[in-house]
């Protein structure tokens, strides 16, 4: 028994997203890269391994790059183990797989025969390296294809770590998923029937182990992640009609995220989130196959352990790759917040849930997501050789994007993304038509023969038009969602004339009618700016204008205070500028000024330093004395860091000033008693300057009383951080070279980074592991790490041994 889908996505040809579009810049930009970027070097890492002519083509780099020069394309038999195995970039092959999927996209959504022909450019390439494989004879199977040899997946199954290899099925994956693409929007047979070898060759390594030794394997910590292996094998299950390859797609059932999900069991805490994520997307198209309504079930429980739990105010999801507490935002805020990857598995899986359960919550997420995470991760550029969009969106205070990301998970993600924004913005039923996304657009709607215009100026404009062309045979229903960000009065007019129905954010308003060329539905959607509090701290928070996310600017690395106390009504924040003129700013300036304080839209691809969050500044942390009152002002004597951190301990200083009137003062004659006390503390009497030498966030509180009693409190908030934090590094023999990792703690302002420099490099920043060869002379690597309030440590150094001296 099968469980289609309740609703359907239109073929991604039928879709335009306008030209005047916000989505339009990333769009286009990725879309030149589709065009310009040579096949023979997408081709380059694969060909050497099979011993083919590269064609003096490089690779793209990073991830994606050659192995090591005396490294071979072992099979499991002659694999000399790691102490004799040079091996490097093990990864590669994934980055060529999504650039495949990228083309094959853009060539359906384009319409674009050049497009097509490079899709199938590159098919013939990759089947001529299987071709190459096989007839090697080397390998267990002749459907084997990777830019490697098959040793990492005989590894991986006698529980190999990450670092003898790096996620061999995660990579297979890819390779697959883009064949299928290629196959499934351009109608390349070849690509089917490279899949489906591929397939063959997966179904036989793994239906001879155990399932114990599976489960083992696809626990293992990056080394059996193993991406949508179980959502690639399913659809070709359907693709190739074969049976078989359902069955093989369970072999990568993850038992304990399977088993949690079903019973809303929560275990995420420290699991890598987009190695689980794929996962569930796979749940969803084994469930379609089979019927299995435990496969439904896992994917929406673990989908409502990250969202909203454990999801950042623009989407993304997680710390260092890692998932936080559950319920945790605030306090699992890091340096390496929001992998992009996740967000895009995050998006797959939002629509597919919604297409089966129409819940509109799934589409709220979507449209948070792809406007403020997605669209934000794509740089304002063009560039002919790098996709430019970000690894980590992090989410702390000063944070800036790095964009770039050649060859690495998320450039691979970063490909895909931005040359389909039109695959989720309409969907149709047996009921009609379903409005997702008010992103400007035109459909052709080919079953109700009508063409579909959608205006709404998304997201600076307040409403949402449909014009439609053509005539409809019978009765159709168009189902527009009502953002949940809509504020005030709502309407929904027909040709100009009122509905009588109530559009309710959050959900769907629905007409139902013979539609005629003319036809004008339009839905207002008026826009406040609002405060959207952490789920954990309602102090910290995120400002939304509509259902953009503003990006406070600012260098400083401490919380930016912001006013929001006794703002808020049922509609919002209280401000001086309405809704309305609050777009109107942002779509001239491209910023809004709101207390002193620049906001940019989170979705503009720029390279400004910002703050995602600010820090709700209440009355209790900033009062005055009445009149007739005695008051009390807090000083610091010192200047902070540019971080907005003291580096070095800060003084205090109170002033009082006394009562404001002459009966006052002669009431008064024994003068007013100074106080101060720290987060919260016992108080102190004040009698003079105080050093503050507590590190840390502190709450610093000062009270005035008079000889009467009468009492007044202000208080202020530093940041100190004077010590820099400790580095170490570890190291693993890798044979004929060596994995270095560096490491820094600092459990005050947190680490900002790690750099380090080496023969032949730079004194720059590094996040992950890296190799260096070992060479017949000793190599010194200097490193240090600052962290966030700017103070560096002074370098250390590391000597890697040469081959001509002692280990």
């Amino acid at each position: 028994m099968t469980a289609p889908p309740r609703l359907r996505p239109f073929p991604l040809g039928a879709v335009r997203i306008d030209d005047a579009s916000v989505f339009a810049r990333a769009r286009d930009a990725m879309l030149h890269l589709a065009r310009v970027y040579p096949v023979d070097r997408l081709l380059a890492v694969f060909r050497r391994n099979a011993g083919l002519d590269t064609r003096g083509a490089t690779p793209p780099g990073n991830w994606e790059d050659f192995g090591h020069p005396e490294e071979q394309a072992w099979s499991e038999a002659d694999y000399p183990g790691r102490e004799h195995a040079p091996t490097a970039n093990l990864l590669r092959g994934h980055y060529a797989g999504h650039f495949l999927s990228m083309l094959a996209h853009a060539a359906a959504g384009e319409r674009d025969p050049v497009l097509e022909a490079k899709v199938d450019g590159f098919v013939t390439g990759l089947g001529e390296v299987q071709d190459a494989l096989a007839a090697t004879g080397r390998y267990s199977h002749p459907g084997f294809l990777a830019a490697y040899g098959e040793w990492q997946f005989s590894r991986l199954e006698g529980f190999a770590p990450y670092g003898e290899i790096w996620a061999p099925y995660y990579t297979c994956h890819k390779l697959m998923a883009g064949l299928l693409d290629a196959h499934e929007l351009t109608g390349n047979k070849q690509a089917l029937t490279i899949a489906v070898r591929m397939g063959r060759w997966v179904h036989k390594r793994l239906m001879r182990l155990e399932p114990q030794r599976r489960q083992k394997m696809w626990s293992l910590y990056i080394a059996g992640e193993f991406g949508g292996m179980n959502e690639t094998l399913a659809r070709l299950a359907v693709a190739a009609r074969e049976p078989k390859f359902l069955e093989t797609a369970s072999f990568f059932d993850q038992d304990q995220v399977f088993e949690a999900g079903a019973a809303g069991t929560d275990l995420l805490t420290d699991m890598h989130a987009n190695q689980h994520l794929p996962q569930l997307i796979g749940y969803i198209e084994e469930y379609e196959q089979t019927g299995e309504t435990r496969y439904l079930e896992a994917a929406q429980g673990i989908w409502h352990q990250v969202v909203p739990g454990r999801m950042f105010a623009h989407g993304g999801t997680g710390e260092s790759e890692l998932w936080g507490p559950p319920d945790t935002v605030a306090g699992d805020v890091g340096h390496r917040n929001a992998e992009t990857c996740a967000a895009y598995n995050l998006l797959k899986l939002a629509r597919r849930l919604f297409a089966h359960t129409l819940d509109p919550a799934y589409m709220d997420y979507y449209e948070r997501t792809v406007l403020n995470h997605v669209l934000g991760s794509r740089r304002a550029i063009p560039s002919d050789t790098s996709p430019e969009v970000t690894y980590m969106f992090p989410v702390h205070p000063g944070a800036f994007r790095e964009y770039g990301n050649t060859g690495t998970c998320c450039g691979g993600t970063g490909l895909e993304n931005h040359v389909k924004y039109q695959d989720t913005v309409y969907f149709q039923g047996d009921d009609g038509l379903y409005v997702n996304l008010p992103i400007d657009s035109d459909l052709e709607w080919a079953e109700a023969g009508l063409h579909v215009r959608l205006r709404s100026g998304f997201p600076l404009g307040e409403g949402t038009t449909l014009t439609l062309t053509g005539e409809s045979s019978a009765d159709r229903t168009i189902h527009l969602r009502v953002p949940s960000w809509a504020a005030g009065d709502l309407e929904l007019r027909l040709n100009g004339e009122p509905t009588g129905v109530d559009p309710v954010p959050g959900e769907y308003v629905f007409l139902t009618r013979a539609w005629r060329s003319g036809d004008e539905l339009h839905l207002t959607t008026p826009a406040r700016l609002r405060a959207e509090p952490a789920i954990d701290d309602e102090r910290q928070c995120a400002l939304f204008l509509g259902p953009t996310l503003l990006l406070a600017r600012s260098a400083l690395t401490t919380p930016l205070p912001f006013p929001l106390a006794d703002r808020r009504d049922a509609q919002g924040l209280i401000t001086d500028a309405s809704g309305t003129e609050l777009l109107a700013e942002l779509a001239a300036t491209g910023v809004v000024q709101l207390d002193g304080v620049a906001f940019e839209p989170c979705w503009s691809g720029l390279d400004t330093k910002y703050h995602m969050y600010v820090r709700s500044r209440d009355a209790e942390i900033a009062f005055e004395g009445a009149s007739g009152m005695p008051a009390v002002a807090v000083e610091i004597l010192e200047e902070p860091a540019p971080s907005g951190w003291y580096t070095t301990a800060p003084t205090l200083r109170l002033h009082a000033l006394e009562a404001a009137s002459a009966d006052d003062a002669a009431a008064d004659p024994g003068g007013i008693r100074l106080e101060w006390r720290l987060d919260g503390g016992d108080w102190r009497p004040y009698t003079g300057p105080v050093p503050i030498e507590t590190e840390g966030v502190q709450q610093i509180q000062a009270r005035a009383t008079d000889a009467r009693g009468r009492a007044a409190t202000t208080g202020r908030e530093i940041s100190v951080d004077t010590a820099p934090p400790r580095s170490r590094a570890t190291v693993k023999e890798l044979g004929s070279s060596w994995e270095i990792t560096l490491h820094a703690e600092d459990g005050v302002s947190g680490v900002e980074r790690i750099q380090w420099e080496g023969p032949g490099t730079f004194w720059g920043t590094f996040q992950e592991a890296f190799v260096r060869a070992i060479g017949p002379e000793p190599q010194v690597i200097e490193y240090a790490a600052t962290d966030r309030a700017g103070n560096e440590e002074p370098r250390r150094r590391l000597v890697i041994p040469g081959t001509d001296g002692p280990r």
